[in-house]
């Protein structure tokens, strides 16, 4: 299918979301991706897998990166697109195809940007990050997301949301003896024990940092229980999987630090770990944009891939139409109005 990047913004949305690209299988999307932006003379177009990077050379003083997601989640009888009133609803309206929408859209309108851009559309997002396109293009070519500053048009429902939090995800152990449950007092019970773990848990009371004059709000808690042998054993070992928040004050490592901290007295494994990322809202670019946006600014609460940029010294925010409570729903739509003003804005912001 081709793709008519100079459409209406909405037209050109539903289009997109009609290509099914389920994470793992966006090849078709990926193909009709590339060949709009080859036709275009003013970019440079690599492809990588089922990735696409396009670029202008201007030589300006400033470059910025637009990245989005080609991928989406499993379909739910969501396909094809539908328009009522001002919505269009289809498996990925809100994440984010309409936000690739208007990346493709400013793309083939900008041939001379008041900054050079990059655009990068990129695969597996959805799932494991060992599969995610904008993480291999990181780590084997840097180069291609080299820039002043990022915008990720995931869905923020019209607003800036500054940088990410990070996230860790880490099993606590508590440690018991088995015995025969008919002779409790011969061992020690594990679950019991773990009753400390929970206590902490509930103790724990959100700190809300401020970051680059965003309030973050962090979290901690319990998301797994995992314990016993048999229904007539009294068990040794009991795991609770703690999921932390944290705010961009905090690396990595320092996160790990406090949990140790807090949960000092039992075992603890990291078990999966994501950076933060600061929004860098004082950089030169980053407050031309939300200058030049109009769009209000909050803090993002979750992680996104603007944690890659950060990574790679780029300072990043995440803003898109959709709206991010509608991701991964059944009924999931876009508000038509928010993928014009998106356009509009970024038009007016590199025009």
């Amino acid at each position: 299918m081709r793709l008519d990047l100079f459409s209406d913004v909405a037209d050109l949305t539903a289009a997109i979301v009609d290509i099914e690209s389920v994470s793992g299988d966006e090849k078709a999307l990926a193909d009709a991706v590339e060949e709009a932006l080859r036709a275009l003379p003013h970019l440079t177009v690599v492809r990588d897998g089922d990735s696409v990077v396009a670029r202008t050379e201007l030589g300006r003083d400033e470059r910025v990166v637009l990245a989005g997601h080609l991928d989406t989640v499993p379909l739910n009888g969501n396909l094809p697109s539908r328009v009522e009133g001002d919505r269009l609803y289809g498996c990925g309206t809100t994440d984010m195809k309409s936000g690739v929408a208007v990346q493709l859209k400013l793309a083939a309108a900008l041939t001379e940007p008041s900054r050079d851009v990059t655009y990068v559309f990129y695969e597996c997002e959805e799932v494991e990050a060992e599969r995610n396109g904008l993480k291999r293009i990181a780590e084997t070519r840097p180069e291609l997301l080299a820039g002043d500053f990022a915008v990720l048009l995931e869905p923020t429902g019209g607003l800036i949301e500054g940088g990410c939090q990070g996230t860790m995800r880490v099993e606590v152990v508590a440690r018991g003896e088995r015995a025969h449950s008919a002779r409790a007092w011969m061992g020690s019970n594990a679950i019991h024990k773990a009753a400390g773990i929970l206590d902490v848990l509930r103790a724990y009371e959100p700190t809300k940092p401020e970051v680059d004059g965003l309030e973050y709000h962090e979290g901690l808690n319990a998301v797994f229980v995992s314990g016993g042998v048999a229904g007539n054993v009294i068990p040794d070992e009991c795991v609770v999987t703690v999921n932390y928040r944290f705010a961009p004050d905090k690396s990595v490592a320092e996160a790990e630090a406090l949990l140790r901290e807090r949960f000092a007295g039992f075992e603890l494994r990291v078990v999966d770990a994501a950076p933060a990322a600061r929004p860098g809202l004082n950089h030169p670019a980053a407050a031309a944009f939300v200058a030049e946006s109009g769009a209000a600014v909050r803090a993002k609460l979750g992680w996104t891939d603007v944690a890659r940029f950060a990574e790679l010294g780029v300072p990043a925010v995440n803003y898109g139409p959709g709206e991010p409570t509608l991701a991964h729903t059944k009924d999931e739509y876009v508000e038509l109005p928010l993928i014009a003003e998106c356009e509009r804005r970024m038009m007016s912001w590199l025009g």
